[in-house]
């Protein structure tokens, strides 16, 4: 140990330029120090004062730390600085635990030490959070304001980094107020407030990284930072010891890589694409020749065909011009012969002509003879007539003869009718009481109904002993089969749940009936859908079961979850129910480890593989007791078998006789951890125990006196249906009796109205016989009457007689008089005849002329009609010919082809279109949008291709600026850490694992432990957590000579590590974070570089061996608290007790500090802090 010096007062500035040691102090108060020096002490208003004779210039205007001196050792070697962004000064006012507290940090080391909950994870989030950095760097709290003391509003963060020359002229003091209202931040540099984006800027300028794991690892964050992957590992080295022209080049690759996979991706489809569409074209081309040409052909005979209207509009025209020629020359000729024949004809035609008016005088005696049979005709309808009338009349007389006959029968009857009422009035019937009727018939209706009354009721007691029967015979069912489950393995466990989980019974039977309103099936309880499938180890199994599990209940959606739920409580009221949604198949639950490895670990299988039952059942036991992860085994496991599962994966696993629970606190390690282990007891659940014959017994001595309930009811039933036959039989007496009273009631009734009637009715019938009366003496008049008219119709009818012979007359004279005309027609006829017949050749040689000449015009006026609608459908189809193909291809045909030539060539063309098959009518327009997506895609293609050209071409170039230099730096890492784990007598390297995506690129750590195996990757499966936790640690030192990182904190890394991992690690550090110069020769470290400072650490751990290494530069900061500090906090002076240590030892030293000094400082809270340096 170097020799004490003495100690004197230096000011701040002294302390600023050398920065040798510091104090850890808060603004409660302080203690004097042993020897002359004096301490800082407290007026009455709580600030730090110094005494007036005890200071040496003043106050120093550079300062921008606290107002008071502080007392510190003069080394012995050459004094260091902090690092342009180091930590000087720490300063938290109603931060977490703390009421006030100020730390100084020495330049290299700092170990932070004290029990758990003391406050040292305090320190860490202060420098987080005061930098500008958000709580969720720190894997604690979510919200800013949590970090507000307990019963305070505010917090205060003041932290001072170490200026930089070239950036800034004085220390940077940062101040971070946290309100808890509003769970707000206001962050001011050296007392002007700014915005935390400029702060965060700030920190970043001075090469700060709170974000980056491998220069901040806070204690929650080291679990993350050890399961970091080595692809996360490469970037926050990268972030840690790049520049940033390296990161962003490697950004860029990344990002230039997928845009290439991209390019690529895309490239290969439209290539895979084009050639699709090219095949597919090759296949089609022949068809689509052949389809042209069919198409060519088909066109062709349209063309021919509509050109039908042309060759036939040029024949019509030649045909017309034709018949006017030959009408002219028929004309010439009719006109020729009538000239010359018509001598002759003229004494024919004056023959015809005296005929013709023979003829008229003819038709004219016709008509006047048939005028004359008219007259005749009309005067004997008249004549009929009167006679019809004359027959009417006689009828007419006849009828009323007959009617005065009737009047006369119904006279002399209505004159009985009178008679006999007269003596039926003259005696009366016997008196009629409808009172008393009505009151004997009401007397039987009353009497009738309470009979009824009287059934009904033996009725609804028959109802009722049948209702109590049929629920004596469901009672009776339940029972049987109740008695037939007892003797089935389902049956069992349902009287088991039955037994055991009454209510959940209850709801299963309801669920077996009503499957169907449920949007999924829904399962029962294990203790019914489950069995085991190795009866051996079902004392393992059910040993891992919650009495709660066995009536669990699996559904398999939410809403089917409602609606059993909704179910069980409000429609059967049931109460200890236990529903589960299973969301997830049984494919989502894997073992923690492989086959191999479970037999290492003396496993024969896990719980789930020993059961049978449904998948979601199996999944719901796996969720909520994990059977997929807790290992079976029929024996017992061998120590070293347990000491493997207990740094195993494996939480929970069941032996023959005991079941194991490991419970492990990741935030102390992986050998923090609690074993918890309990008897298997026997199983009561899935077993094939034999049936309770005395429930059993008990069931069937119920059905038996069910069934003598039942038949009981029978006989009761029987009784009621007697009582019941008896009451009808009364009541079919009763209404017998009453309708022989209804009958005589009637009948007197009808009898005494009858009487009643009689005036009336007599009445009645003299006023019919006096209108019978008064009709026969109306019938005499109207025969008279009938007579009168007969009498003038037989005038009317002698007169019509003279009339009718005169017409007759008229008659005779008009049948003589047009059969002496006929006469006359027929002579002038035969001599017209006969005339005609000596001319007749010249007349049909005429005829013959002029028929000819009607037909010439005739089939002129009908070719000419031919000419106009084929002129018609020329017009039409050129008018739908915008193109003019129609016209063009018109104007090809020959002028003198014909309607024939034209209808063989279709026919020859059609002929060539039968022998051509027809095939899809869409392939050629298909085969055309092909060939459209081909060319787009060859463009595309040649874009892609560029584009990829040009994107390997930057990727090529960026790539060999870029992996050179991280080759460099990966090799300047792995130099060192290779030396780092030499020191400790191991092995280690750090590599670039390469890959054609720069996404997968990667750093690889490989270590070695032991002599006689090789370097290995450094993983979780591999490696102990001590041995991870060296790696770590070592990693993080390698960084030192690359990184600009003025400081790291590493919270409670060496909390995994075994005692002789922990000392060599701690030597390492202290000699890097130190500088020695066995440090200065490790790899990494530049010629000249030698005793270099390097970057300031903070180690955070709540306990330290004993007999550590220790360096001059080591700034150890104890933190002490707890129920048995005095409340006089002079009292608690940590350097006196190394002074009376170093007494007892016979160590003097000086009476100072010696060669390490230690101050105390007491916190509000009672908190000391202990410097040593």
């Amino acid at each position: 140990m170097p020799a004490p010096t003495a100690s004197r007062r230096r000011s701040r500035r002294e302390i600023e330029d050398e920065e040798s040691e510091s104090n850890v102090s808060d603004s409660d108060g302080s203690q004097p120090s042993s020897g002359s020096r004096k301490r800082a002490r407290l007026s009455n208003d709580n600030s730090l004062t110094t005494p007036d004779h005890e200071s040496d210039d003043g106050n120093d205007p550079e300062s921008s730390s606290s107002q008071f001196q502080r007392e510190t050792l003069q080394a012995q070697h050459t004094p260091r600085k902090h690092q342009p962004g180091s930590i000087v000064r720490v300063k938290l006012a109603n931060f977490v635990t703390y009421t006030a507290v100020e730390f100084f940090p020495g330049p290299s080391l700092n170990m932070v030490i004290g029990p758990n909950g003391t406050g040292k994870s305090t320190l860490v989030c202060a420098i987080c959070l005061g930098l500008g950095w958000g709580p969720q760097h720190l894997g604690r709290a979510k919200e800013v304001s949590e970090f507000v003391k307990h019963g305070s509003q505010e917090a205060t963060i003041e932290i001072e980094l170490a200026k930089d020359d070239k950036k800034f002229k004085r220390n940077l003091v940062i101040r971070s107020t946290i309100r808890r209202e509003g769970n707000k931040t206001v962050f001011s540099i050296n007392g002007k407030v700014q915005p935390k984006k400029t702060v965060l800027e700030v920190a970043r300028s001075l090469s700060i990284q709170i974000d980056n794991l491998c220069q901040f690892l806070p204690q929650d964050k080291v679990v993350e930072f050890a399961a970091m992957t080595p692809v996360e590992l490469l970037k926050s080295t990268e972030r840690a010891v790049a520049s940033e022209r390296m990161i962003g080049i490697h950004e860029e690759l990344k990002g230039l890589r997928g845009k290439e996979k991209q390019v690529q991706g895309n490239a290969s489809s439209d290539r895979d694409t084009l050639n699709n569409l090219l095949g597919r074209q090759r296949l089609q081309e022949a068809d689509v020749v052949r389809l042209r040409e069919r198409e060519e052909i088909v066109k062709r005979v349209g063309l021919l065909e509509a050109a039908r209207s042309t060759v036939q509009y040029r024949t019509i025209r030649t045909q017309v011009h034709a018949q006017k020629e030959k009408g002219k020359a028929a004309q010439s000729e009719f006109n020729a012969l009538a000239a010359e024949t018509e001598p002759a004809l003229r004494a024919v035609n004056a023959k015809q002509q005296y005929r013709n008016q023979i003829d008229i005088v003819v038709k004219e005696r016709k008509t006047t003879k048939d005028q004359a049979e008219k007259t005749a005709d009309q005067i004997d309808r008249q004549f009929q007539h009167l006679q019809t009338e004359n027959v009417e009349l006689d009828n007419k007389i006849q009828a009323e003869k007959d009617g005065a006959k009737k009047y006369k029968t119904e006279a002399l009857q209505l004159e009985g009718k009178i008679r006999e009422h007269n003596i039926s009035l003259k005696n009366a019937p016997p008196e009629f009481d409808a009172l008393e009727y009505n009151e004997r018939l009401r007397a039987l209706a009353r009497e009738k109904n309470s009979i009824e009354m009287e059934v009904q009721d033996l009725q609804t007691q028959q109802r009722d002993l049948t209702n109590q029967g049929r629920e004596i015979n469901r009672q009776i069912h339940d029972a049987t089969e109740t008695v037939r489950e007892f003797d089935s393995a389902t049956g069992k466990q349902t009287a088991k749940l039955k037994t055991l989980f009454p209510e959940s019974y209850s709801l299963w039977s309801w669920v077996q009936e009503h499957q169907d309103h449920f949007e999924k099936p829904v399962f029962g309880p294990p203790i019914v859908e489950g069995s085991i499938k190795d009866p051996r180890c079902v004392d393992q199994v059910e040993s891992l079961f919650q009495a709660s599990l066995w009536s669990t209940f699996s559904v398999q959606t939410k809403a089917d979850f409602k609606r059993l739920s909704d179910v069980a409580h409000d429609r059967l009221h049931l109460n200890s129910i236990n529903i589960e949604t299973v969301l997830v198949g049984l494919a989502d639950f894997q073992p923690p480890c492989g086959e191999d490895e479970k037999r290492q670990y003396g496993l024969e299988g896990w719980a789930v593989d020993y059961i049978n039952a449904p998948e979601p059942v199996l999944s719901m036991l796996c969720g909520k007791i994990k059977l997929h992860e807790t290992g079976v085994t029929m024996g017992e496991i061998s120590s070293q078998q347990f000491d493997m599962l207990s740094r195993s994966r494996i939480q929970t696993w069941v032996t023959k006789k005991t079941s194991y629970r490991i419970t492990r606190r990741r935030e102390y390690g992986p050998s923090a951890t609690s074993t918890m282990t309990r008897n298997v007891k026997p199983a009561s659940i899935w077993t094939d125990q034999p049936v309770d014959l005395g429930a059993k017994r008990q069931l069937q001595e119920r059905v038996n006196e069910l069934n003598d309930q039942l038949q009981g009811l029978k006989d009761q039933v029987k009784n009621l249906q007697r009582q019941i036959e008896e009451k009808r039989t009364a009541m079919s007496t009763i209404q017998d009796q009453s309708n022989e009273l209804q009958v005589e009631k009637r009948e007197k009734q009808e009898a005494a109205s009858k009487f009643s009637g009689l005036p009336v009715l007599i009445k009645n019938n003299e006023e019919k016989l006096a209108r019978r009366q008064e009709n026969l003496s109306a019938i005499g008049g109207r025969v008279r009457e009938h007579v009168d008219k007969q009498e003038k119709i037989a005038m009317d009818r002698a007169e019509l007689a003279l009339k009718y012979a005169d017409a007759v007359e008229s008659l005779r004279k008009a049948h003589e008089a047009l059969h002496e005309a006929e006469l006359m027609l027929i002579e002038a006829t035969s001599d017209f005849q006969t005339l005609e017949a000596r001319n007749r050749d010249v007349r049909d040689l005429m005829k013959a002329k002029d028929d000819e000449l009607k037909e010439i015009q005739s089939e002129s006026k009908r070719l000419t009609l031919l000419g106009k609608r084929a002129m018609a459908e020329i017009q039409q189809l050129l008018k739908n010919d915008p193109d003019g193909g129609i016209r063009a291809f018109f104007s090809t045909l020959p002028q003198d082809q014909t309607s024939e030539e034209l209808e063989a060539e279709i026919q020859s063309e059609q002929a060539r279109l039968e022998l051509m098959h027809e095939g899809n009518g869409n392939t050629i327009r298909e085969y055309e949008q092909r060939q459209k997506k081909i060319e787009s895609l060859q463009e595309r293609v040649n874009q892609i291709e560029d584009s990829l050209q040009e994107l390997q071409t930057a990727i090529t170039v960026l790539q060999e600026e870029w992996e050179p230099q991280l080759d460099q730096l990966i090799k300047r890492i792995s130099d060192s850490f290779t030396d780092n784990m030499n020191q400790i007598n191991c092995a280690g390297e750090v590599v670039i694992d390469k890959d054609e995506d720069f996404e997968q690129w990667s750093i690889q750590i490989r270590v070695k432990f032991r002599e006689n195996e090789p370097l290995s990757a450094l993983n979780s499966h591999r490696q102990s957590g001590g041995e991870r936790a060296v790696s770590t640690i070592f990693y993080l030192m390698s960084l030192q000579s690359l990184t600009p990182s003025p400081f790291r904190v590493v919270d409670e890394i060496n909390q995994g590590m075994d005692p002789r991992n922990e000392r060599l690690v701690h030597k390492r550090m202290v000699d890097i974070a130190c500088g020695n110069a066995s440090a200065a020769s490790a790899p990494g470290i530049e010629d000249g570089d030698e005793g270099r400072q390097g970057s300031q650490y903070f180690l955070i751990t709540p306990k330290l061996l004993s007999d550590l290494s220790y360096a001059r530069g080591m700034q150890v900061m104890c933190i002490a608290s707890g129920e048995y500090m005095p409340e006089d906090r002079t009292k608690v002076d940590f350097k006196a007790c190394v002074h009376r240590w170093k007494g007892l030892q016979g160590l003097d030293d000086g009476g100072g500090a010696g060669g390490r000094g230690m101050d105390a400082l007491v916190d509000e809270s009672g908190r000391v802090g202990v410097a040593a340096g």
